[in-house]
């Protein structure tokens, strides 16, 4: 049996709202609810804790843009993706040690 994490929702929030945001609202901060995109956020930290690959939860969050939301791809929609995986692969992997 693998064991499950407790992900830290204010540290993942704090990840999606500086570097994802993909409606453009800029958070609690200005007014939006912080939970906004906490579905999104989880999901994609329980791919990256169960060995998913930053291209593939890089393509989910695309998709979530783009076919959830119905938003444009934008010019370097990649890019910022993948920075985003990056940012939490990086938190995730605190919680395996």
């Amino acid at each position: 049996m693998t064991t499950r994490p407790t992900f830290q929702l204010s540290r993942l929030r704090e990840i999606g709202w500086a570097k994802w945001d993909p409606i453009g609202v800029g958070g609690p901060d200005h007014g939006w609810p912080a939970d906004e995109y906490d579905t999104y956020l989880l999901e994609a930290a329980g791919r990256l804790w169960n060995a998913g690959s930053d291209e593939e939860v890089a393509e989910y969050l695309i998709k979530i843009e783009t076919e959830y939301m119905g938003l444009a791809a934008v010019p370097g929609i990649r890019p910022r993706a993948l920075g985003v995986v990056r940012a939490m692969r990086e938190y995730v992997e605190t919680l395996h040690r």
